[in-house]
Order: structure tokens, then sequence, then C-alpha cells
């Protein structure tokens, strides 16, 4: 379901909450329906149930983390799009399938190798996102009574999700236009400046929302479950460079701003017309010096630039932050993990020993043979993954570097650190003019460190749980090959199926296949595998000075330390968290303004209105609203795709996807000449 969503302009994320939801009842039914007969195995002594007893809190995690393990759309799968769509180059699906399951299975190889620091040994390494899965399996398996007057948490799951389901007929369907309200574009019909500020798709989306749930967590997640500080924190980073640093650039004109639109993933060329793949030469498929000199190097707009350069600082800021707030605590735990006085008297440690660990040797297999077969894939096939064995290697020795640092950051603070621009970068200037290789390398780099801390994260999960450590591993592994199989069979399908995907100059009026986030992938491909980043950045590049957010990073959180030094009382200010605040955009686009003022609305009206007048209805629904409106939606959207097929409703202007500001993506500068903007003089 998820990659089946990811390819619509407005994605939808099915999250583990909702896996976590609906097994409950799933599970319940099924104890009190299958039957408990013991079934013996023809030839054997062996007898097995498929009733073995009551479905308890073990079996609702283990079945929970088998359907959400590898459940997000696979990032190798992006290969898959890239070239069928953007490159229209022949892949074939054995290599490509390979590549998504070694990679997966690499972050498992490497997780063993320091699962005993950062989930065994110490308890300090605590996973603090881990306890609000805790937190919900103990209190949706406690005996319910229900309240006078009020229904029972599945009651009030059931009466969300029907009524999400028929609701979002409306925007999927008759009325895709309320996704996006741009106010500002009605009132100012003809002025490109209005429109810039107030379109919530292609502008600032000064008040511009959307009435939609898809378009409120479909990207950045449900805002019901996050705290009201997380909320406040990425609000004030939002703010500060959409609507202080942004506009003081563009109306500056700085990189010749003024030539391109304000917001938008595309890349330009000089004279603000949309870049052209002149500088490929498809024969070989690798970069073409000449036709670049001739042609035009590659501009980005305001906003883009920009956010490649708050990209760098959040990295920084991550280490910087963690050493200055977490560094001796960090230090001392790495320490203690290593000695047996803390491990003995860890009550979950004591509980633990009675189950079988998982053998080193599993890991030390996953990892011999993941890496043959990765290095078969990439090399193999025609070189069809364009990446040499040496990147290969090279991508393990990041993830090996970088985990047990990221690890414990990510283990005691909550606070994650992903590598992609480092791994774009780093592989751009080794091998320039390769967009597949480029890629793959991340895949490699990035992707697998993420898949091993997501399965650290579930050890402890099953740490703190009681649950066989090899039933853990199990399940993960299983349920990961599945979805992941399922994943890139999902999408080879609907990118074989879908005439003009991801083309919406081509597309019906209404059709939801318009891919902004493989849009945005193939502008970082453009960029970084193709021209390179010594052409973009230093020492040729016209952006090259945004390396220096890497030093505005590295600096900034030093002042919040020095002021909690110099005031500990003054709580608040250790809430100053700069990881947040300049990573607020990380994600943009493919999210847009809509996306972010409709998050903060509804997170604010939660988490702090209801949270503080009507605590115990939050405590006591809010998380099952969250699922019902998740699970509500998809099935609607699952329904509406394959009984309406490609009938998009009757036409009319709600019909059009977006927000009827057609000028937000005109440049302003004297003399540019765009089809369908006005030319300034």
């Amino acid at each position: 379901m998820n990659q089946y969503f990811r390819y619509r302009q407005n994605g939808i994320f099915v999250s583990l909450i909702v896996a976590q939801i609906i097994l409950l009842p799933v599970g319940k039914l099924m104890e009190r329906t299958l039957p408990a007969k013991a079934i013996r195995v023809p030839g054997t002594k062996w007898t097995f149930s498929i009733n073995p007893g009551p479905f308890n809190i073990k079996e609702h995690a283990l079945t929970s983390i088998l359907a959400s393990a590898g459940a997000g759309s696979p990032y190798a799968i992006e290969i898959v799009s890239q070239s069928k769509v953007f490159y229209h180059r022949k892949i074939d699906p054995l290599p490509a399938l390979l590549l998504i399951h070694t990679t997966q299975m690499l972050g498992y190889g490497f997780a063993g190798l320091f699962m005993k620091l950062l989930v065994e040994y110490s308890p300090f390494m605590w996973w603090p996102d881990v306890l609000v899965s805790v937190s919900f399996y103990r209190a949706s398996h406690e005996v319910e009574k229900r309240p006078k007057g009020q229904l029972t948490r599945l009651q009030f799951f059931l009466l969300v999700l029907i009524s999400s389901f028929a609701y979002y007929v409306i925007p999927n369907f008759f009325f895709p236009s309320i996704t996006t309200l741009s106010f500002i574009c009605w009132f100012w019909k003809n002025s490109v400046i209005a429109q810039q500020l107030g379109s919530g798709w292609s502008g600032l989306g000064i008040g511009s929302i959307g009435l939609d749930w898809s378009t409120i967590a479909g990207y950045l997640g449900s805002p019901l479950a996050y705290p009201m500080f997380t909320i406040v924190s990425k609000m004030i980073g939002f703010i500060l460079i959409l609507y202080i640093i942004t506009p003081i650039a563009y109306w500056t004109n700085l990189y010749n701003a003024k030539r391109f639109p304000i917001f938008s993933s595309d890349l330009f060329d000089d004279n603000g017309q949309l870049y052209i793949s002149r500088i490929l030469d498809e024969k070989a498929f690798k970069f073409d010096q000449k036709a670049y000199d001739h042609y035009s190097k590659i501009n980005f707009s305001t906003f883009y630039a920009l956010n490649y350069g708050f990209g760098f600082s959040r990295i920084t800021a991550t280490l910087t932050h963690a050493a200055l707030f977490y560094g001796s605590s960090i230090w001392s735990q790495l320490k203690e993990a290593h000695g047996d006085q803390k491990v003995t008297g860890d009550i979950h440690n004591r509980l633990m020993k009675k189950y079988d660990p998982i053998p080193e040797w599993w890991f030390h297999v996953i990892l011999i043979c993941t890496v043959g077969l990765s290095i078969f894939a990439c090399e193999g096939f025609g070189g069809q993954l364009q990446l040499p064995f040496w990147g290969i290697l090279l991508g393990c020795a990041l993830v090996l570097i970088f985990l047990l640092p990221i690890g414990v950051i990510q283990a005691t603070s909550n606070q994650s650190l992903e590598l992609n621009i480092i791994t774009e970068l780093l592989i751009g200037y080794l091998y320039p003019g390769k967009p597949i290789a480029n890629m793959a390398f991340k895949s490699y780099g990035t992707v697998s460190l993420i898949h091993a801390l997501s399965f650290l994260s579930s050890l402890k999960q099953g740490h703190y749980m009681k649950i066989p450590p090899r039933s853990m591993f199990i399940v993960q592994a299983v349920g990961m090959l599945i979805s992941s199989t399922l994943s890139f069979g999902t999408a080879w399908w609907i990118l074989s199926t879908v005439e003009n995907i991801c083309e919406p100059d081509k597309l019906p009026l209404g059709s939801p296949w318009t891919c902004p986030s493989e849009r945005v992938v193939f502008s970082i491909t453009t960029t970084w595998g193709i021209v390179g980043p010594s052409r973009m950045f230093v020492p040729f590049g016209l952006y090259k000075y945004v390396y220096l957010f890497f030093l505005l990073g590295t600096l900034a959180p030093v002042p919040v330390w020095l002021l909690s030094s110099a005031y500990p009382k003054k709580k608040w200010i250790r809430l100053i968290n700069f990881p947040i605040i300049l990573g607020a955009t990380a994600s943009m686009p493919p999210i847009r303004a809509v996306h972010q003022w409709s998050w903060f609305v509804v997170g604010f009206l939660f988490n702090y209105v209801i949270y503080r007048k009507y605590n115990g209805w939050w405590s006591r629904y809010n998380y099952v609203l969250s699922a019902g409106l998740d699970v509500g939606i998809a099935f609607m959207a699952l329904l509406a795709s394959f009984a309406l097929q490609n009938i998009y409703g009757v036409k009319w202007w709600g019909l059009e996807l977006g927000d009827h500001c057609p000028l937000a993506h005109c440049p302003t500068a004297p003399g540019v000449e765009v089809k369908g903007c006005p030319v300034f003089h």
C-alpha cells in the first residue's frame, strides 16, 4: 500500500500504529474462531496447532513488527522508477530486486556487530522512541472497561475509520482542489508576486491550508503522534527558513534568483527555462562534457539552493548538539557497556538471559553473502547499476564507521542522522556522470545504515517486552523479504501500466499519478549523479559558498549550550534544538508549504489545546484517532483506484490538482520569457 501510494500527488503512508491497532481485533477474532485441535505433520511425530492459545502481548508485538519490517517504500526501487520513467533505460528485474534485498539485509548484518553494545549490554541505550510502542501494547492489552456514556477505543477507532473512508471520496475523486486551498491566489489572479507568496504548492503558502488528511499527514506523518516541543521547533525553523531567509535571498537576487521560481525542485538553465537532458550521452549513458559546455550550468530555485545548505548544516549541528549536550553521558555509557556491573544489575538483561541469544555467526554469514550478492548485482547484468565493486566496499565502510556513533546518538537522545548528503557528495566527486551509480551507492551507504538502526530499535523493543531474540530476528528478516518483494512488484506493475505516469502535462485532468517524490529524486540524481558536485559547488559551481553551511551547523548549538550552562534553572533554553530547527524543511519538496501549515495547525490543536483542556479524552483517543484516519483514507484510495480505474470525476475547476495559482512558478527578472508567464520589464 505504501509503495502504491508513493506515486500519487498527495502521498499516503500507512504507519506502524495502523498495524498495531488492526492486529489486536484480528488476533482476538482468530483466538475465538480458529480450531485448537493439534495437527500432525504426515510421516513425523511433530504436531502443531493454528490456535495455540490466547492472543497475547508478545504475539501482538511480533506480528506488528512482521507487518512493518520494510513497510516503507525501499529507496532502491527509485532506481527502477528513474530508469523506466525519466531515463527511459531498460533495467532487468533481477538486479533491481537483488539491490533492494541486499541493501536491507546488509543493514541487518552490520547491526549484529554492534547489537550487544547498543541493545543488550547497556541499559543507558534506552531508545526513547521504542517506549511509545511498548506503552501502546501494554495499554491495549489491559482489560478496558467502557466508561459510562463513552466509546471503547475499538468502537471509536471503527467510527473514525468509517467516517474517514466516507469523507475521502471527496478530495480523492470529486473535489481534489480542496487538498490545497490558497486563498491569496483567488483575490490576485494576475499577480505573480501575490501568487508566489500565497501558493501552497509552488510558493510560500501564506494562508494556504488543506482539507484532506493526506495533505496533513501524507508526507510528515500524523501530527497527533508528535510532542508539542517538536512541533514548535519545526515551526520555528520553517518560518525562519521559508519566510525570512528565502524572501531576502530572492528579492536581493542572490544567484540571479529572480530568473527562476521562488520555490521549485526543478532544474533550470541560465535563461530561466527548465533544464533539458542535453548533457547526458544517452548511448553511453554518462555525462557529456561538450554538450554541457555548449548548453548551460544548472541553476536551482532560491529555496532549493538554500535547502541544500541547511541540509549540510543539519548534519554538523546534530553532531555538535549531541557532543555538547550528551557527550559526557554517552562516553560514560560506552564505558559502562564494557563492564559487568550494569549488565547484571539491569532487570531487563537478567530476565532476557533465559532465552537463547542470536548467534553471532548468523550476522557474519549475512554480511558475507550480501556483500557477495551486491557485487554480483552491480558488476553483472551488463553493468546496469553502474556501480563498481569498490563503491559497494566504500558504502560498507561508511556504515561500519558511522553506525556506532549515530546509533549511540539515536539510542540516547532520539536524534536521528542520515548520511544522504554525505553519500551523494562522496560518490559524486569520486565517480561523476553516473546517475544510477549515485543512487546505488546511496542505497548501500545510507539505506543500509537506516535498516541497521531500525533492526536495533526493534530488538530493543523485544528486549523491553521479553520476546526471544531469535524470534525477533526471524520475524524482521521474513517481514523485510516479503514486504520489499511486494513493494518491488507493485512498483513494477504501476510503472508498466499507468500511461504517462510522472508526466503531469500528459496526464488526464484530476489524475493523481504526478510522482512529486520521484521528480525530486530525478533532480537530485541529475545534480549529484550526472553533473556532479564539482560542477555544482566547489570548485567550478555556482553554489560554492553553500559549503559554509557546514560551519554554520557546527557553531549553531554552541551559544545554546553556553546559555544553558550559565542558567541551568532556565529549562526552556535546553529545548532550543538546532538539529530540528535547521532540519525543518529537510524534505521540502516534495513536501510543500500547504503540508507544513496543515500539519502545524492540526498538531497545535490536538497536542496543545485539546491536550491541555481535555487531557482525559486526549489520553484515551488521540492515537486511536490518528490510526483511524490513516486506515480510512488508505482503504478509500485503494478502492477508488481499482474501482474507478482511469475515471477522474466530472470535469470542473475543482477537479484540478494543485491550488489554482498558475503564476506562482513564474520568474520576475526583466526579460525572462517562460510559457504561461507575463514578461517583466
